[in-house]
């Protein structure tokens, strides 16, 4: 088992998870506006919903794996591309995050697991997300593909998790943090874009 692969999957979800996107900002939303457990609802629901892409990467690319080394070449390739193809749209997105809480309606914390939950399952870039992320990552020769996928999804569910819930229960500091270090957001995106090119060149020169 390469530890270190790990260790570099660890690091770059950490970055992701950090990094403004609609998730984060939206558990910040709801937990200023309706409170901590709230947002904390709003966590579960996300990250829950990562099991099924998870569930539906180990068992589809898993054969493809085995059976063909030039079709997961293609994969990696876009996987690759698809990377790049993020990178690009964090660098020409807008630094601003709005946070105008005032219009986030208030909902109960069932209703906002099943929100965060059917957000992250009917959202397909998270699929291609998936596959583009995992493939890259696989850490050992001896495990078999779905289980390495499983520890991956794992790993990529708790990190967020932990993250996510430490924007609930620090919102009320991170979106007046924010709102007044500009720079910070600024240093988020450029960092969110080396990790992603990081990751790219990375799965292009990843053996199977």
């Amino acid at each position: 088992m390469n530890v270190e692969v790990l260790i570099g999957f660890v690091a770059a979800t950490s970055v992701l998870a950090v990094s403004p996107g609609p998730d984060n900002i939206y558990v910040l939303m709801q937990s200023v506006t309706n409170g901590k457990k709230y947002g904390l609802a709003t966590v579960a629901g996300l990250i829950s919903g990562c099991l099924v892409h998870t569930t539906l990467l180990a068992f589809g690319i898993s054969a493809i794996i085995k059976a063909n080394d030039n079709l997961f070449f293609v994969i990696k390739l876009f996987g690759a591309l698809y990377l790049l193809y993020l990178a690009y749209k964090v660098f020409v997105s807008d630094t601003k995050i709005g946070l105008s809480v005032h219009s986030v309606p208030k909902k109960t914390m069932g209703a906002l697991f099943k929100q965060g939950f059917i957000m992250n399952v009917l959202n397909p870039k998270v699929t291609i997300f998936f596959l583009a992320f995992f493939p890259g990552f696989l850490f050992s020769s001896t495990w078999s593909t779905v289980v390495q996928f499983y520890v991956l999804g794992g790993v990529f569910m708790l990190v967020s998790g932990i993250i996510f819930s430490a924007l609930a229960f620090l919102s009320g500091a991170v979106s007046e943090f924010v709102s007044k270090k500009k720079s910070t957001v600024v240093g988020l995106k450029w960092l969110q874009i080396i990790v992603f090119l990081a990751i790219a060149i990375y799965l292009l020169f990843s053996d199977k």
